[in-house]
């Protein structure tokens, strides 16, 4: 007679049946914690299953091993073998796309996570607006004529721009004697003599001492001697 379902031997029957493999009395304790029985109980059950000839067993020295009767289950012919590969070739798939499916979502609700919300979105359209509108403000200064660079500070800046160029001209018209003086009597070409020393005139980084120059009013350009 079997065994009642929901009794020790019961649950213990129907774990080993399900799992089809060599098993000791720990592997079932741990398996069947969630039924509140007890190791004790469990071995007790598993004894009684064996002694009953409900389940198999073999001692191997002090342990012994159970395993489910075989003579229980059908042995599938090799027909039956190749349709069972290929329905689980077909579940295997199924679950590659199912699996595909789920990393899609993920990457999509990720995605949407990191958007901005509606508050915020909100938020940002007013300091656009804000921004747009100070902008509109400064153009329409410029538009009417108004100075928006205090005369002071523009003079302050003409005056150190028109210092620089004075200190460019000067050294320039310097380095200008002195490689007049050292190319004179050299023996090497000047062209070459140049990129041996690694010099590089203005124009070969491409700035121009009179473009600059064109950048100070007129009337405020010191003499080219200053």
């Amino acid at each position: 007679m079997a065994p009642k379902s929901d009794s020790a031997e019961g649950i213990v029957l129907n774990f080993v049946n399900e799992q089809n493999r060599p098993l000791n009395t720990q592997n079932v304790a741990d398996a069947l914690q969630k039924f509140n029985l007890k190791k004790t109980a469990i071995q007790k059950a598993l004894d009684n299953l064996a002694d009953g000839g409900k389940i198999s067993f073999k001692e191997y020295g002090k342990q012994k091993i159970y395993v489910a009767r075989q003579d229980q289950f059908e042995i599938p012919n090799n027909e039956e073998l190749t349709q069972m590969k290929e329905q689980n070739a077909n579940l295997q798939k199924q679950l590659e796309d199912q699996k595909k499916a789920i990393s899609e979502v993920e990457a999509e609700t990720k995605s949407l996570q990191s958007n901005l919300t509606l508050e915020q979105i909100c938020e940002k359209e007013v300091d656009l607006r804000m921004e747009v509108q100070e902008l509109e403000n400064k153009l329409n200064k410029l538009r009417e004529g108004v100075t928006l660079v205090k005369p002071e500070e523009r003079e302050l800046v003409e005056k150190m721009l028109s210092e620089k160029i004075s200190q460019w001209r000067k050294r320039k018209r310097m380095f200008r004697d002195l490689w007049d003086t050292l190319t004179e009597n050299s023996p090497k070409d000047p062209k070459e003599f140049k990129e041996e020393l690694g010099i590089e005139y203005d124009e070969d980084v491409e700035v121009s001492l009179q473009s600059c120059s064109d950048l100070i009013p007129q009337g405020k350009k010191r003499p080219r001697g200053q």
